[in-house]
């Protein structure tokens, strides 16, 4: 998908059906990818940006030129309560887009956290607020407010393509995003995926192998595998 829509704010957004998000924030990213077919996940690049960070809501998208954060402040307006604001660019940029004041501002309008394909700053800031960020990179170098991009136009941030309304979830393992159709399909999964691994947890805690849990022993001996003393 290529980025074809610059100087556009879409003001009416479809969002995720706020049980189903309120039904996804208690799973974890890797829980949630599994569940939804192994896919949703951003590149490994978008790490958080100080340890314990996580966050869970619904995508308002923007749309950034490299070196120019006017869009960040473009998108506060479109904020939600619950609302996470997720950036990508035009081309690669590890400016620092987004602080300390800019995260100030989002909080007032309720946002749930940020996911940038791009630099950020004042970390330490953050984390004393405790407001959620995932980024490509931690960065002091500043930004101008010089020429347009979008908001709330479907963006691909870091591989994934994220649109206006869908869910997305960060914590330490990663991003993934949640078309907003299939929040409460998914959230049904993850469910029963959790309880799933919870018995085979136990049965692992107990001693039991894994090659007998899963029933690994005949496929690999299928393979080849031998054993010899």
């Amino acid at each position: 998908m290529e980025h074809t829509e610059l100087g556009l704010v879409r003001t009416s957004v479809t969002r995720a059906d706020p049980a189903a998000v309120a039904a996804l924030s208690a799973f974890g990213v890797a829980t949630v990818h599994e569940a939804m077919g192994r896919t949703g996940l951003t590149r490994p690049h978008l790490r958080p940006a100080y340890p314990g960070a996580r966050l869970c809501g619904t995508a308002v998208t923007v749309l950034l030129q490299p070196g120019d954060n006017w869009m960040l402040h473009v998108a506060a307006e479109q904020l939600r309560p619950g609302d996470v604001v997720v950036a990508a660019c035009t081309t690669e940029s590890e400016d620092g887009f987004f602080g300390e004041l800019l995260a100030t501002s989002y909080r007032a309008r309720g946002c749930a956290g940020l996911v940038i394909d791009g630099g950020v700053r004042d970390v330490a800031d953050l984390a004393a607020m405790d407001f959620p960020v995932f980024a490509r990179a931690v960065n002091a170098r500043g930004t101008v407010k010089a020429t347009l991009g979008s908001v709330n136009v479907p963006v691909v941030c870091a591989n994934a393509l994220v649109r206006p309304g869908d869910v997305v979830l960060a914590d330490a393992d990663g991003v993934v995003v949640v078309p907003r159709e299939r929040a409460a399909e998914v959230a049904v999964a993850a469910a029963e995926r959790e309880a799933a691994e919870a018995g085979r947890r136990e049965r692992l805690r107990a001693g039991e192998l894994g090659l007998d849990l899963y029933g690994m022993r005949g496929p690999l001996a299928a393979l080849g595998l031998r054993y010899e003393d």
